[in-house]
Parts: structure tokens; C-alpha cells; sequence
């Protein structure tokens, strides 16, 4: 704590980062007792400039953020949080993090990268839950947990062809299509992506 640098009025800006997606949910304040809370239970405490105290993030809409590590710029002023986001919106519009326009005033509609694994497993999972008319998602897990590993097989097969054939356009289309498939056998084996990203960060010396 004695290496944090407070500003004139004793408050430090805090990003929060999603520990599964890696996405910045939201960008707000917090002063010395803030950051003390949020080490000592575990979830997030900020610092309301308007309101003049401090505040645990979903204390009243439910939106708790449970924070797994704190980490620390390298000038010392800014903070992240890095959180699991426990009903997965963090803007107090609704959005699922407070940066869903661009400056344009555009909507954002797609993931970034990096956050598509974990996203793309969020809409699987939506599919399945809600069952909307139509969607191949259903229409493929309603075949079974073998005509799944069936067809990842039939995906792996297709992409070890574009593989030799060399061909990028081909090699990204069919990888894609793997990847897809894959990720609905894990849903239905109720393994999170996260999972194996975290076996791969083990494995990472």
C-alpha cells in the first residue's frame, strides 16, 4: 500500500478487468480505505466523488465483483482489479461493461480476440438455455454428445486438409469451424473455456 500513489485528493483510479473474458468492464475510483475493503473481503470497494463515500460495487443492483488479484501499474497510480463479474453487467445502464460505444457514438457489436472464446461460450450456452427456433446449435447438441465428437472429428479432419493444402483463407475457415465445434462439446461436458486457457497459463514457464 506504501507504494501506491494517491492523488491531491487522496483517490487512485481503478480499472476492472474480467478474469474470464479479459474485457474492461468499468473505470472508477478509489481511495486508501477502498482498496483496504476490497483486500479484506474480497470484492470490489470503490470511491464515489458525487456521493462522497465509499461503495461496494453491486451493494444494491446485486452486481458484486469478486476481485482475484490486484495488480499495480508501473508508476504506481493506477489499479487493476482484476474481477469475476457474478451476474456478468457492470454498467449500471444494463450493458455488460460500461465501454459498449465508440466514439462515434456507434454501438459496439463484436468481441475483440481475445474475448471471444469465453464470449463465444456465453452464446452457446444462451442457445441452449433458450432454444430458440431455428438456431444449429441446438439442432446439433440435440443430436448427442457422440454426434458432437463426431463432428469435431469431421472438423479436425477438414482442417488438417486445409492444413496441407496451405491455402490461409481455408486454413482460417475450417480452424474457426473447429474451434466452434469444440467448444459446444465442452459446453455439453460442462467444461468452461476458461478451464483450459488456465491449464495452457499453468503450463507456461
Amino acid at each position: 500500500m506504501e507504494s501506491l500513489k494517491f492523488d491531491e485528493r487522496g483517490l487512485i483510479t481503478v480499472v476492472a478487468q474480467d478474469y474470464r473474458t479479459g474485457e474492461v468492464r468499468m473505470v472508477a475510483w478509489a481511495n486508501e480505505e477502498a482498496v483496504r475493503k476490497t483486500l479484506e473481503t474480497g470484492y470490489a470497494h470503490y470511491f464515489s466523488r458525487s456521493r462522497g463515500r465509499i461503495w461496494k460495487k453491486g451493494e444494491t443492483s446485486g452486481e458484486l465483483q469478486r476481485v482475484r488479484e490486484i495488480r499495480v501499474d508501473c508508476d504506481g497510480d493506477t489499479l487493476i482489479y482484476v474481477v469475476d463479474q457474478e451476474k456478468n453487467r457492470a454498467c449500471h445502464l444494463g450493458e455488460r461493461n460500461c465501454f459498449f460505444r465508440r466514439i462515434d457514438g456507434s454501438r459496439v457489436e463484436k468481441p475483440l480476440p481475445f474475448e471471444t472464446l469465453q464470449r463465444l461460450q456465453e452464446i452457446i450456452e444462451k442457445r441452449l438455455r433458450e432454444r430458440p427456433e431455428g438456431s444449429y446449435t441446438v439442432r446439433l447438441a440435440d443430436q448427442g454428445t457422440d454426434r458432437v465428437i463426431q463432428k469435431f472429428g469431421e472438423e479436425a479432419v477438414e482442417t488438417i486438409i486445409a492444413l496441407k493444402n496451405e491455402s490461409r483463407k481455408d486454413i482460417v475457415h475450417e480452424t474457426a469451424d473447429l474451434i466452434y465445434t469444440l467448444t459446444v462439446a465442452l459446453t455439453l461436458k460442462g467444461v468452461k473455456v476458461e478451464e483450459v486457457l488456465e491449464e495452457l497459463s499453468r503450463r507456461m514457464k
